[in-house]
């Protein structure tokens, strides 16, 4: 089990996975905005996500749970 926590305050631009997709090494989970400047959220393991905490137009906060890939 892998947690992805947010690196930075930031506005939740795009979610581009959802609870129960299949995601790999590398993919995209979705994009934050900041400062105008768009960040892309990767996974660092494969998996599926289990949990997905946050919707596009959130604003999330340094360490808060973005998603957890079982």
């Amino acid at each position: 089990m892998a947690e992805i926590r947010a690196e930075m305050v930031a506005n939740v631009w795009k979610v581009l996975v959802a609870e129960g997709d299949t995601v790999e090494d590398g993919d995209t989970l979705l994009i934050l905005e900041s400062m105008k400047m768009e960040i892309p959220v990767l996974t660092e393991d494969d998996g599926v996500v289990a949990t997905l905490q946050v919707a596009e137009g959130d604003v999330i906060q340094e360490g808060d749970l973005i998603a957890v890939i079982e």
